[in-house]
């Protein structure tokens, strides 16, 4: 159930910055929300106005490679680290974990401890993003297909939405981005994208900031990044103003139970996303996802073995699905779109299901394709036997 907050829920600074930037009155309560019940179903990945649009994993599925989690959980000196800081869980904050975390971030992202700012998870960032810097006059530019939580808030919110088609290659189109909507206040970009996997160039990204309104963002989503082990955005949420970048620990650090991510921008794009709830989302973490997270982060060998877990767990897929000769987009990441030609993906995640094989869905513009979730690579055997007995 749905908990609708009074518009007085928001500070008074917030709700003086949203009227002046063109909400109504009337909006304020619809904005509060979003930091009530909406901001913790946020958390889960299925904010409360988006109902209905994401299915749950099935939860008594053999086989669960529907909702893009890592196949196992967090890293060894992660989940040691959180084991240790139970006993301790009746302090608010022990030793300053929340600092040590930025102090990790900082050392493996080579960014200033002011730039960095953790979350639960990304959903919640993400949400605020769209708040803090999209209107009813400044909209959200979007690609098509890519994570729809960011155009689901915009919608929610009354700020107009465009969602650009992927170029050829399946990379963000950002001249098309910019074209669709020159005066925009939010431009987000998932490189690795979901649902495909597909790597945006930075060079084309560095060309929508350079070329973006003056006073929009840059939103670049990189919880996929791990897995393709491809350089990052982080330089350019210290070199420019208006660029945000977005991590979570729910993929390749397999904590998406466990809600951990963080944002690299200036401080004074924190300070704008906090002023809704005085940072109380930032500032009050469970000390055992923040542990599990600062050990996990650092681990850079256990980082890179797990990518190549699932890089062969991928290749195996991959390779059956070219011997079957079914139609697979490029991917980069713990991902693979599967187009089934003739089939409504619906009907073949329903299939799947039949032999305890929990798949992913679609996206309305590719009615026809799935979303597959590389899992172990025992998972990956599976879905590959159950594959070969639908299409018998």
């Amino acid at each position: 159930m749905t908990t609708h907050l009074p518009a007085a829920a928001l500070p008074d600074e917030a709700q003086d910055d949203l009227l002046t930037r063109g909400f109504a009155r009337r909006d304020l309560a619809r904005i509060a929300a979003v930091f009530g019940a909406g901001a913790i179903a946020a958390s889960v990945g299925r904010p409360a106005w988006a109902s209905g649009g994401v299915p749950d994993p099935a939860p008594n599925a053999k086989v669960r490679i529907g909702a893009n989690e890592c196949w196992t959980g967090p890293l060894t000196p992660g989940a040691l680290a959180a084991s240790k800081m139970i006993a301790q869980g009746n302090r608010y904050s022990p030793q300053d974990q929340r600092g040590d975390f930025i102090k990790a971030v900082m050392a493996v992202e080579k960014v200033p401890y002011d730039h960095v700012a953790p979350w639960p998870g990304s959903s919640d960032p993400l949400c605020r993003s769209v708040i803090t810097f999209c209107s009813p006059t400044k909209g959200l530019v979007t690609a098509d297909p890519t994570f729809e939580l960011a155009g689901r808030t915009a919608a929610w919110l009354g700020a107009p939405v465009n969602a650009v088609p992927l170029t050829a290659d399946y990379a963000h189109d950002v001249k098309a981005m910019l074209a669709a909507n020159p005066d925009a206040g939010l431009y987000y970009i998932c490189t690795p994208n979901n649902p495909t996997g597909t790597i945006t160039p930075l060079a084309d990204i560095e060309w929508l900031i350079a070329n973006k309104p003056k006073g929009a963002m840059v939103l670049i989503d990189e919880a996929y990044t791990h897995f393709a082990g491809v350089p990052t955005a982080s330089y350019l949420a210290v070199r420019h103003d208006d660029v945000i970048v977005m991590r979570t620990f729910s993929k390749l650090f397999g904590m998406a139970g466990l809600r951990m991510g963080y944002i690299i921008t200036k401080p004074a794009n924190i300070a704008k996303m906090m002023r809704y709830d005085g940072g109380m989302q930032s500032g009050a973490l469970p000390v055992t996802s923040i542990a599990c997270a600062t050990a996990s982060l650092t681990a850079a060998p256990l980082i890179a073995a797990r990518r190549a877990q699932m890089e062969g767990a991928r290749g195996l897929t991959l390779d059956h699905l070219k011997a079957r000769k079914i139609d697979v987009k490029p991917t980069n990441a713990n991902m693979i779109m599967i187009d089934w030609k003739t089939k409504p993906a619906k009907e073949m995640q329903a299939a799947f299901r039949t032999h305890s094989v929990e798949i992913g869905r679609s996206w309305p513009i590719w009615p026809t394709v799935s979303r597959i979730t590389v899992g172990s690579a025992a998972e990956m055997k599976a879905f590959c036997m159950a594959l070969d007995k639908i299409i018998a």
